[in-house]
């Protein structure tokens, strides 16, 4: 595995890491301490609070060249990766010194753009310039305009509005891959407002705000903040129709109406780190967070198509050695986990203790309009969007909700608070229209497509199995008080992403078996539930 890993540790270690932990700001790996000088309290019993600070700068945006990258040669894909990931690292670089220099910012009303902005550009500049000449040198045609994506802006903590109002049933505007939210087959949105547009810069986020607090709070500086927090039994109802069991999407009355579910766990043998093989290969610490993985067991940075379709697998039925991956969930209830002072953990925000989910359901479906086709070995997907804060929600396909809600209410920019017996649940839908050739794109993302409405794909796709992921969590209860949250959970993030709800995200690469995946086609396609 990468150099970020963990394996099952021993209940010693686990009394050893609870033992040594106030507030998870020790060791000297966390850097994000006194983000906000006044934004930060901590009572007797070691438990995280964060109160209401001066409005600010709170976070980086930095257009995403990654999405922008839709036609990059195959010969320059390494190469440009490399750049990617290292545009990624300068972000979370310029972020760490935003967060470290507040009291030269309080005295210098041009510190950040002179010290931190600035310069970040002028390393951007040179990055992009290194991928345009990967791309030309292989032949390739760079877009010139890709260059004025080097300047990045500023984002504050402004004050809230729309103090604890119900967050169902407001304006979406969500879309995946440039489709209409309304368009998509399977997508559970929730068709809320999702408080910030396309420009990256913070337009209010919706609901659940507490006293106008402000700041970024969290125990570990970066999040996540009392607004990002909403009661679930005082949301109004905002579910789509037409979700079946478990509040998955029905696949409607015709068409491929079965099911295969594989039983992979819940990653019991603690099987983290924070590279990802998919959008930086080669690159250590590339996604910046820790991801849960269950399914294959090789996979990291560094594992080639042939490591993983030899690895070992978590899951029961031997034929899927899929990988299926997702930033794991943390409570910041003062505790430090194994990761406190290493990269992609403590030393970029992603501090308290890991939260192994309950229960972890993978189910392929059908599609309404007709029969699926097999899924090529090794297609990779990524759903949803890490950047989604700043970028905006074009990508963002996020779920949240609690057990005995989900038919009733899906958030995506809040993360709910559940009554007592309520397990927290996210659930992802996949994108289950494939180009028919690729495994995967230069961003990632246009190779495979969502539904249309009808169940069609559109653009000559293939239909292949949809993906749906739901994780539920014996979350402690949250508590919201005068502006402050007490003991929040939240998902891990770029530092920069400040813990957002509409951040979450997640993989899968298909290493199914040739036989095992001919059975979830002939299942699904016959309208059988199979495991």
């Amino acid at each position: 595995m990468g150099r970020n890993t963990r394996k099952r540790r021993s209940s010693m270690a686990n009394k050893a890491i609870a033992a040594s932990a106030a507030l998870a700001l020790g060791g000297g790996g966390l850097i994000w301490a006194n983000f906000y000088a006044s934004a930060h309290e901590s009572n007797s019993s070691g438990q995280n609070q964060t109160k209401a600070a001066a409005a600010q700068v709170a976070t980086i945006a930095c257009p995403d060249v990654g999405q922008k990258l839709t036609d990059v040669p195959e010969k320059a894909r390494a190469g440009v990766d490399k750049e990617l990931a290292n545009l990624d690292k300068q972000i979370t670089e310029a972020y760490s010194r935003l967060a470290s220099t507040r009291q030269a910012q309080a005295g210098d009303a041009s510190f950040v753009q002179n010290a931190i902005v600035g310069p970040l550009k002028d390393k951007r500049t040179a990055t992009i310039d290194r991928i345009r000449l990967d791309v030309e040198r292989v032949g390739g045609k760079f877009d010139s305009s890709m260059s004025q994506l080097s300047a990045c802006t500023t984002q504050t903590a402004e004050p809230q509005t729309n103090a604890g109002e119900q967050n169902g049933g407001q304006q979406d505007g969500q879309n995946q891959d440039g489709q209409q939210d309304g368009q998509q087959d399977g997508q559970n949105q929730d068709g809320q407002q999702d408080g910030q547009n396309q420009d990256g810069q913070q337009d209010g986020q919706n609901g659940g705000q507490q006293g106008g607090q402000e700041g970024n709070g969290g125990q570990g500086g970066n999040g996540p903040v009392a607004a990002d927090f909403v009661d679930i039994t005082k949301v109004q109802g905002n579910a789509q129709l037409g979700v079946g069991q478990n509040g998955l999407p029905a696949n409607g009355g015709s068409g491929s109406q079965g099911t295969f579910t594989s039983d992979c766990g819940t990653n019991g043998n603690d099987n983290h780190n924070t590279d990802n093989v998919i959008v930086a290969p080669g690159v250590t610490n590339g996604a910046h967070h820790l991801h849960d993985y269950v399914g294959n067991q090789n996979n990291d940075a560094f594992a080639s198509d042939q490591e993983l379709a030899g690895a070992g697998t978590s899951c029961q039925n031997q034929g899927d050695k899929s990988s299926y991956f997702w930033p794991v969930l943390r409570v910041q209830d003062g505790t430090q986990d194994f990761d406190q002072n290493n990269d992609g953990g403590g030393k970029e925000g992603n501090v308290g203790k890991i939260l192994q989910p309950a229960s972890a359901e993978l189910k392929f479906v059908g599609n309404k309009k007709g029969d699926v086709v097999a899924m090529p070995s090794a297609l990779r997907i990524i759903t949803g969007d890490a950047k989604s804060f700043v970028n905006g929600n074009a990508n963002a396909n996020v779920n949240w909700s609690c057990t005995g809600f989900e038919d009733k209410v899906q958030l995506k920019d809040q993360y709910p608070i559940c009554p007592q017996g309520s397990q927290v649940v996210r659930t992802t839908n996949f994108q289950s229209c494939w180009d028919g050739q690729n495994i995967d794109s230069a961003n990632h993302r246009t190779h495979v497509a969502f539904a249309q409405a009808d169940g069609t794909c559109a653009n000559n796709f293939k239909a292949i199995p949809q993906l749906q992921v739901r994780l539920t969590y014996d979350v402690p209860t949250p508590k919201l008080e005068n502006g402050a949250v007490t003991n929040p959970y939240a998902v891990d993030t770029f530092p920069e992403q400040l813990h957002k709800p509409i951040t979450d995200h997640n993989d899968f690469i298909n290493f199914f078996s040739q036989d095992t995946m001919n059975q979830m086609v002939q299942c699904i396609n016959s309208g059988q539930q199979c495991k």
